[in-house]
């Protein structure tokens, strides 16, 4: 024990005590899944407080010299059953009575109960010291290392605080209407019981209006269940803000909604108010579900399996490498799908899982902050299979219970937490779109791949548009980067018209019983809305001087490896409120678009000409060079770089009003040369899919725009903050200038100046291909792109359920080896009944030529 006494003492300085601000990582390994409940448990560093598994402790070991680890490993708990346990392990002990997470009545939260044994262990010999051991060390040593194991298990780990431990979906804000509150000296008196809408008649539902005492039915839900929207109707018209839902009235109170405040509320004087309407508060009794109730059903069904996507089917469990559940981590169902599908993507495997030593070789000291590897950690986790096993059911100790699926699967936190991390959406637990999370990561992959092979390009592709003036012929061609086919919902060419027609006619007669339709659209008749021209109404013609009418036509300029399509499903009503369109769309297994690739200028055809912009300088203004800093009265012929142009100020606020980018709109007036709104106007619609639309303008004479910063102010910390993103200094040099020395602003800039950029050219290390060695041809302007034949096949989609991108659930369907996967969140099963015809994103692959 002297030994190890002595070999403590000559590390002590490495040891630290856990300060308030430090992140703790002792539930999860910094480079994989693997926690303390894995096998060989999880090694904390003491100075860094990283989390490392077995084979990779010595490898931080061997790069930091870090000698020191507090180890943990833990041990499940055989679980006693109670009398509110079915012994299936399905369903939760306790029914959840309250919407809540993590407190009492509320959704339990996977609190396991283990047997935890700690321990520090010195290597690279793997030396143990226990509590008991430090009893006999120095006092130094006894009193530094008892402190930072200490220390240690009680900090609140990092993936701890990531995950969602506690939220009550009950605690109501009181209206800000309630305490003022105006009602209507109508007369009215509502009666205890037998309330039906005023309008349809419908029993179930039923709120009352606490201004006027309206007895109105309640939303429709996205099944076509619930009410009529009656009660919204009369709020739109009205203005009354306030309803009750009858039926939830007790002497405690009841369920009240603020249209207005568009939340479910508290009315400090609901018994006046009720009062008001003959309503007596203290005799009634609870005869309907509260809105709680009915959101605690609606939890609990989202995660059976068969209400899900395929009701009615027996669905086998499937176990192994590429079969790997991922856990929810508080709506990150969204995020789940999508990693899922992209990592069948090969190029994504590559760059990612088939580099993993690589790459961690050559993390960073802090790897749970670097994009690359918590991104192969994530690909790892899914195709290696480690982690595909089924989960533990401590309530099935016979095993008769059906399989449903479930897996130990993987817990995405460090991945969530660093691709979110500053966004205003993907930071927080909200539930998220799946397609903008999905352009978000690519875009982070974007950023991050300057240099070396970028797994993105799998899907980027060119958009040619033709825009034809139909006064002179004259054509204008564009072409654009995208990433997503976004395919229009045509509900006009439903098939089965009648039926929706039958079906909504019996919904508003107050039937019941009347069944929910799906419309039923063609996908031809969605392609055909992409590939048709575009008539555009008052095109401002460089031709002919004037307005006149135009068709646009969208084509492809090139075909990716991989195809994603969207069908924009989600739109807004005549109110604006966010909805969603139930339709079947029989999208087809394989695709053909070879008919939609882009030709290019026609032979023979003349292009509309480019507009010069007129002098914008006011005619007392001689067209000169203007003084400034770098100007004097002998030679003007410079511009000084703090020059602006005369621009029509009315025109740039009226642009900026419709919610056009400052800079966007100044471009617009100076480049149609102040000749008014609808010049303008044209311009940015025309330019709105430039890289460069909201980049600064730029004057002739000037080198950069308004407001450049010195290279000798710029900060070093945001150059190298780019330049580590794979630019060289030159570049960052040049986007920081651009901006005003902003990082976000200057990030944004130097991704949107890609094609000025590759004179520059960027080799690995972040240096100029004049300082690599040998140099390298430069490569062609423009985006890189892949093509090649228009030919695919289906290979996955993403199905979403509920009745808008803020709420619902997600899953995905893969494709392998010929099987069709349904992956939700934990549950990975073969599918039996893949619903093609109702999926949010597709997912197409290349077929051979």
């Amino acid at each position: 024990m002297a030994d190890v006494s002595e070999v403590l003492m000559s590390v002590l300085s490495t040891i630290r005590v856990p300060k308030p601000g430090d992140r703790v990582h002792k539930d999860e390994c910094a480079l994989s899944f693997s926690s303390p409940e894995s096998e060989g448990g999880l090694y904390v560093c003491m100075n860094s407080f990283l989390g490392f598994e077995s084979q990779y402790v010595d490898r931080h070991h061997a790069r930091t010299g870090q000698r020191a680890y507090f180890h943990i490993t833990r041990t499940r708990k055989a679980k006693k059953e109670d009398d509110n346990n079915s012994g299936s392990g399905h369903p939760p002990k306790k029914k959840p009575t309250r919407l809540a997470i993590g407190i009492e009545g509320g959704f339990d939260v996977e609190q396991e109960l283990y047997e935890e044994d700690v321990k520090v262990v010195i290597l690279p010999d793997r030396q143990e010291v226990t509590s008991d051991d430090l009893a006999t060390m120095p006092d130094v040593v006894r009193e530094r290392v008892s402190l930072s194991m200490a220390g240690i298990m009680a900090a609140d780990s990092v993936s701890h605080a990531l995950q969602v431990q506690q939220w009550d979906g009950e605690v109501r804000q009181e209206s800000r209407h309630a305490p003022e509150l105006k009602q209507l000296d109508n007369g009215v008196k509502i009666p205890p019981s037998g309330w039906r809408c005023e309008v349809c008649d419908l029993q179930e539902n039923i709120w009352m209006n606490l201004t006027d005492g309206k007895v109105l039915c309640g939303r429709r839900y996205f099944d076509g269940s619930g009410g009529n929207n009656h009660a919204l109707l009369h709020f739109q018209q009205t203005g009354f803000p306030i309803a009750v839902k009858l039926g939830t009235i007790t002497p405690d109170g009841g369920d009240v909604y603020s249209y207005d405040e568009d939340d479910m509320v508290l009315d400090s004087k609901l018994p006046e108010h009720l009062a008001h309407f003959g309503i007596n508060m203290m005799t009634m009794e609870k005869t309907e579900r509260t809105m709680t109730e009915l959101e605690i059903a609606v939890n609990q069904r989202v995660g059976e399996w068969e209400v899900i996507q395929e009701s009615g089917t027996t669905l086998r469990p499937l176990f192994g490498p590429g079969l790997t559940g991922m856990k929810n981590l508080g709506n990150s169902c969204y995020l789940n799908s999508v990693m899922q599908v992209l990592f069948t993507v090969p190029d994504f495997q590559k760059k990612y899982v088939s580099n993993m030593e690589k790459i961690i070789d050559e993390a960073p000291s802090d790897p749970t902050q670097d994009f690359k590897t918590q991104v192969a950690k994530l690909g790892y986790g899914l195709l290696s299979g480690d982690y595909s096993k089924p989960a533990p059911d401590p309530g099935d100790e016979n095993g008769a219970s059906e399989p449903r699926g479930d897996q130990i699967g993987i817990a995405p936190r460090m991945f969530k937490a660093l691709i979110g991390r500053g966004h205003p959406e993907f930071s927080t637990n909200r539930q998220q779109d799946a397609q903008e999370f999905l352009l978000h990561f690519i875009n982070m992959v974007e950023r991050n791949c300057r240099s070396g092979s970028n797994p993105s390009e799998a899907f980027r592709f060119l958009v040619e548009e033709r825009i034809v003036c139909q006064q002179s012929q004259k054509a204008k061609y564009t072409q654009r980067v995208d990433y997503i086919v976004q395919l229009p919902v045509q509900m006009d060419q439903a098939t089965n018209t009648e039926e929706l027609q039958e079906a909504e006619r019996r919904r508003e007669e107050g039937d019941t019983s009347a069944p929910t339709v799906r419309a039923q659209i063609p996908f031809t008749a969605c392609m055909a809305a992409l590939s048709e021209p575009e008539i555009l109404t008052d095109f401002w013609s460089s031709a002919v001087q004037s307005k006149t009418t135009a068709t646009k036509t969208t084509r492809f300029a090139s075909f990716p490896d991989h195809l994603v399509i969207q069908i924009k499903k989600f739109t807004f009503g005549l109110d604006w409120v966010p909805k969603k369109l139930d339709v079947s769309i029989d999208v087809p297994d394989t695709l053909d678009l070879s008919a939609l690739r882009a030709t290019g200028q026609q032979p023979g055809e003349e292009l509309l000409p480019e507009v010069a912009p007129p002098p914008l300088m006011t005619p007392d203004v001689e067209v000169k060079g203007i003084l400034g800093f770098h100007g004097n009265e002998e030679d003007d012929s410079l511009y000084s770089p703090l020059l602006s142009p005369v621009l029509d100020d009315s025109t740039v606020s009226q642009l900026c009003e419709m919610g056009f980018p400052m800079e966007a709109c100044r471009k617009a007036v100076y480049y149609t040369g102040n000749t008014g709104i609808d010049a303008a106007m044209n311009w940015i619609m025309g330019h709105m899919d430039d890289p460069d639309f909201a980049a600064p303008l730029v004057m002739p004479g000037c080198s950069s725009g308004a407001g450049t910063t010195p290279t000798e102010s710029l900060s070093e910390e945001h150059l190298a903050t780019i330049v580590s993103m794979g630019f060289s200094r030159d570049q960052a040099t040049k986007a920081l200038r651009a901006t005003s020395n902003v990082l976000d602003r200057a990030v944004d800039w130097i991704f949107s100046h890609l094609d000025d950029l590759e004179s520059m050219d960027v080799s690995e290390g972040g240096r100029s291909a004049a300082e690599s060695e040998g140099g390298r041809e430069p490569p062609p302007p423009g985006p890189r792109v892949k093509d090649g034949a228009g030919k695919y096949e289906l290979f996955a989609f993403i199905s979403h359920m509920g009745t808008s991108t803020m709420c619902g659930h997600y899953v995905c369907h893969i494709k392998k080896d010929q099987q069709w996967v349904i992956f939700n969140d934990q549950k990975v099963c073969a599918s039996e009944k893949p619903p093609k015809d109702l999926g949010y994103l597709y997912f197409y692959r290349r077929v051979g030529e």
